[in-house]
């Protein structure tokens, strides 16, 4: 027969279990929108910087099925230098204040960036829109995906069925396979947020289209965006490490009284 004490302990662990339960599907649902900017002010160079170019070669030759067709070695060297960079990178103020607002909200983060610094800083639901960089898929089973355990794939890198492995992102003139469900996510948003993005590559862009109306709708970039000024609309110009300790300060401030950063 169990003791007092033991019952005891289990009651206050089942309490515990029931409240965080409870406080989690009472949590208001911020959606945030992330793009090249936030991971830019980590050191990860984005193609907007590299002005089109990597080396001499336009990156539609190492961004593109038909570049993938033409040299896959090349494809491979880019990818491969992407990932060194990665390593090297960590998450930056922006990243792990999105973590830090986990404790108050339901977060869901929709990143256009194929870099794990979301992960790194403790972010725990992220949909990335345009694949992984640290993965690589089966080029005649896409359903085979591998996580990489460093950062070099090269020609003759194999799945289990013997075809060749790519690195698991979205080329330019593939279509976006996690689209539908960043829709749904967008669409449940009590909150919504756009962090480091120009708002210029669909069709990530038009989420936004999705965001219910009179959800309040915070935009986070340093640049003018072409977006109507709204109501529900509130700019925040500055760079993200800076930009979302604002906007956690503000959402507290709103839904929780007395909380800042």
């Amino acid at each position: 027969m169990l003791s007092d004490k033991i019952l005891q302990n289990l009651y206050i662990l089942n309490l515990f279990i029931f409240v965080r339960i409870f406080m989690k599907k009472s949590l208001k649902k911020l959606v945030v929108l992330t793009g090249s900017g936030i991971s830019a002010e980590s050191g990860l160079r984005t193609f907007r910087e590299m002005g089109g170019l990597w080396e001499q070669y336009d990156v539609q030759e190492v961004a593109s099925p038909q570049g993938w067709a033409n040299n896959m070695d090349l494809v491979c060297r880019f990818y491969n230098e992407r990932r060194q960079q990665l390593l090297n990178a960590s998450p930056n103020r922006g990243h792990t204040t999105l973590a830090e607002l986990e404790q108050f909200f339901d977060v869901e983060i929709i990143t256009q960036n194929i870099d794990n610094l979301h992960e790194r800083s403790g972010s725990t639901k992220i949909l990335h829109l345009h694949g992984e960089l640290m993965k690589s898929r089966s080029t005649g089973d896409p359903s085979l995906v591998y996580d990489l355990d460093s950062w070099e794939l090269n020609v003759g890198d194999k799945c289990e069925l013997g075809y060749q492995l790519r690195p698991h992102v979205v080329w330019f003139g593939e279509p976006v396979p996690l689209m539908d469900i960043a829709v749904r996510i967008t669409n449940k948003a009590d909150i919504f947020a756009v962090i480091g993005t120009s708002l210029a590559v669909y069709p990530a862009a038009g989420l936004i289209a999705y965001v219910r109306a009179n959800v309040p709708i915070y935009i986070i970039d340093p640049n003018d965006l072409p977006l109507p000024h709204t109501k529900n609309i509130e700019f925040i110009k500055e760079v993200a490490s800076v930009g979302v300790p604002i906007l956690k300060n503000k959402l507290l401030e709103k839904y929780y009284q007395n909380n800042k950063v």
